[in-house]
Order: C-alpha cells, then structure tokens, then sequence
C-alpha cells in the first residue's frame, strides 16, 4: 500500500510512527515535493490485524534480506527471545526487558529492539534491563512512546 499526493502525484514518504499504549497507531506521511502532511489512524482492532500480518508500517531505508520475515518471529518469539549476548554480538537481555519489549507492536519490535541494542553498546553496557530501557527513552527523548 502506498500512499499519494493528489496535488502533486508524487509517493508520499513515511515521516513518524506512534503506538500508544492504548493500541491504537498513527502513521504520518509526506510529500517529497510539496510538504503537505497526512495521517493515518488504526484503530486497537485495526492495529492487532496489521500485527497479525507481519506488515512493516512506515517504508523501508534498506534493501529486504532473505527471510527477514522468518528471523523477525523467531526473534520475538517466546523461545527465542532470552538470547546470549555473544549470540549476535550485542548485550543480552534481561527477563523483565525482553517482557517489556514483547508489549511493543510486532510491526516495530525489532526496530526497538535495535535501537536499545545499539543505545546500549554505545555506552559498553553489556545487559539491557528496565533501568538501561528507561535511561535509553529519557536519553533519546522518547518517554511518552
């Protein structure tokens, strides 16, 4: 699904992603050309459909990767989720943080997930807990997500 400008008929561009924490989510897109802005808005029962379905909300910077979709639920999955740091190179996680992160919106999860991992390696920390999770949101200015 793609969205376009009727003005200018040009691909609209992601701009932000928010998922409250009522279920809802908001996407905002726009055009490249004219700046014009639009949200869209998904309902609690809308959002847990698009979860369902694995659907990247928002576009894409890189290139797809063979089965990315597979390694994204294996890597959220509740078997997989306690991994070893030296698994893939970065911090472990705690219990209590990969349940925090297993609350986040399957469509972002990894997007979070890497986004700490990388927060946390910036700094030579080697376990990401609750406490690393909430320094990491105050530090990147984005408690209220």
């Amino acid at each position: 699904m793609k969205f376009l400008c009727l003005d200018c008929d040009a691909q609209m561009a992601s701009v932000d992603t928010a998922a409250p924490d009522d279920g809802t989510l908001t996407v905002t897109f726009r055009c490249p050309n004219c700046d014009r802005l639009v949200a869209m808005l998904a309902n609690s029962m809308e959002t847990q459909m698009v979860n369902s379905l694995c659907v990247d909300v928002g576009g894409r910077s890189a290139a797809p990767q063979p089965f990315e979709s597979v390694r994204s639920h294996l890597e959220s999955g509740a078997e997989g989720a306690l991994r070893d740091a030296t698994a893939d190179g970065g911090p472990a996680w705690s219990r209590d943080a990969e349940q925090r992160l297993a609350r986040v919106p399957g469509f972002v999860r990894g997007m979070v997930r890497r986004l700490y991992k990388e927060w946390a390696a910036e700094r030579g920390i080697d376990e990401i807990t609750l406490q690393v999770m909430d320094e990491a949101r105050s530090d990147l200015g984005i408690e209220g997500m």
